[in-house]
């Protein structure tokens, strides 16, 4: 945990840890008491024996929420932590006051043609991701097969949440995106719509990577989205 104040939850995203925050972290730590939870089969984590999944993961949170006492909390989840800070919302929405995804979906069906090609074997990208959560794990090096196995499963698999689901998040959500990023923009659109109290925000010049990218920028939206009202606008049409 870093600073004080009201509980700030940072959620990372997949085959990722706590530390692609490095940029966040001592921003957002001065004014709230920053939370940096690493979940199954990531970073300092062990994995256990099952699937992996977004909903085993909000379940996860929840508990780990419930367990050192969060009460409601801000949340902040990139990419995949994204996509877990949106189950808790519909699940537990008496446990979030805040949301902001970066780069997240609602189903699998939101990638960008060409994403799956960076997790191929002999992709550039590849062998870093190994390398890092090798460099942190608790699990064997060779177990790093099964979590990336266990991970394209999970985002190339069956899963959504519906607008009915999405519906039920009651939170205030600043739904961000990269104009060049992973997830489909039209996807990202369509997340905003079906969110009931929803503001979006799209990086220029950036890609699923923004929050290192242009941190600068990405901090103070986030910034300025939990610690502002409801928008005012002269010329309402969305939020009339």
């Amino acid at each position: 945990m870093h600073g004080s104040g009201e509980p700030l939850l940072l959620l990372h995203g997949g085959l990722s840890n706590a530390d692609d925050f490095g940029s966040q972290t001592p921003v957002l730590s001065q004014r709230y008491r920053v939370i940096l939870p690493e979940r199954r089969g990531h970073g300092h984590t062990a994995d256990v024996a099952g699937p992996l999944t977004y909903d085993v993961m909000a379940d996860d949170t929840i508990a780990f929420m419930e367990a050192i006492g969060t009460g409601p909390t801000h949340v902040v989840g990139w990419s995949d932590g994204g996509n877990v800070a949106l189950v808790v919302g519909v699940r537990r929405p008496d446990l979030v006051k805040k949301v902001v995804t970066f780069g997240a979906g609602f189903s699998t069906d939101c990638y960008v043609e060409g994403f799956e090609a960076y997790f191929a074997p002999d992709a550039p990208s590849a062998g870093m991701l190994r390398d890092e959560w090798i460099a942190r794990s608790p699990d064997a090096p060779e177990h790093y097969d099964v979590v990336l196995e266990k991970t394209k499963e999970m985002w190339f698999g069956d899963w959504a949440l519906s607008t009915d689901d999405l519906a039920r998040i009651t939170a205030p959500v600043l739904v961000m995106s990269a104009d060049d990023d992973a997830i489909r923009l039209d996807h990202t659109c369509a997340l905003f719509e079906a969110l009931p109290s929803a503001q979006l925000a799209v990086v220029p010049g950036a890609s699923h990577l923004a929050p290192i990218e242009k941190p600068d920028l990405v901090n103070r939206l986030i910034v300025d989205f939990l610690e502002g009202d409801e928008p005012v606008e002269l010329l309402p049409l969305r939020r009339r």
